[in-house]
């Protein structure tokens, strides 16, 4: 039993020292800044087509990032082959993941061919979905920061709201909310990159570390 704890707490070490270096946090950073710009877009694109053009974006974002990962991270800290346990639980995180995607583009339909008048209305909505995404993929992810994205992610929209009722804030304060957010995000990944490039030199050759497989 003891064996096992001291196995399992190895692979959550191994894991999220792996994604410790803020490339994480600057793809959800390109995630939140679609709805600081998406506002402007919505006018002249229409709602669909303003959210569908993030598409290319986040392909664009993630080939760079990965990119980087492999030119710039993976030679200082080397690659990660996952043991069998380890590979089930990223497989059932993507499922819940993509479960989860699927009732909230449900929802969103929904939210678009019956739309709710009260701005307060829809922030909530959108907060419980946020916090529900974020948590969940904290939980399977173990990243604790996660959990506080989540809550900042679930406070922003109401109050944008609040911002656009009391003080007059375009496109009901989003803009000023999610692009605050997203440059915290983006300055903490890019804080932790900067670290890990200065603290960790680079290997003569490509290290790679087996992940202990006790599934």
């Amino acid at each position: 039993m003891s064996q096992n704890k001291t196995l399992k707490a190895v692979d959550r070490k191994i894991f999220k020292t792996y994604f410790e270096d803020g490339l994480l946090d600057m793809f959800l950073a390109a995630f939140v800044l679609m709805f600081a710009v998406g506002p402007f877009l919505s006018g002249p694109l229409g709602d669909f087509w303003g959210t569908l053009i993030f598409l290319p974006f986040f392909g664009m974002v993630y080939l760079v990032l990965w990119y980087i990962r492999r030119r710039v991270v993976t030679p200082r800290i080397g690659s990660v082959k996952w043991g069998e346990m380890r590979k089930k639980k990223l497989r059932t995180g993507t499922t819940i993941m993509f479960v989860i995607n699927v009732i909230f583009l449900f929802l969103g339909m929904v939210s678009f061919f019956m739309p709710i008048a009260s701005g307060y209305t829809i922030s909530i909505r959108f907060s419980a979905m946020m916090l529900i995404l974020f948590t969940a993929a904290g939980y399977m992810l173990d990243f604790s920061f996660l959990y506080v994205y989540g809550i900042l992610m679930a406070l922003a929209m109401p109050v944008g709201e609040w911002l656009y009722q009391t003080a007059g804030f375009s496109h009901h304060g989003y803009p000023v909310v999610f692009g605050t957010l997203s440059g915290i995000m983006f300055a903490r990944g890019l804080y932790k990159f900067i670290t890990l490039v200065k603290e960790t030199p680079l290997q003569v050759e490509e290290q790679t570390v087996q992940e202990l497989n006790h599934g």
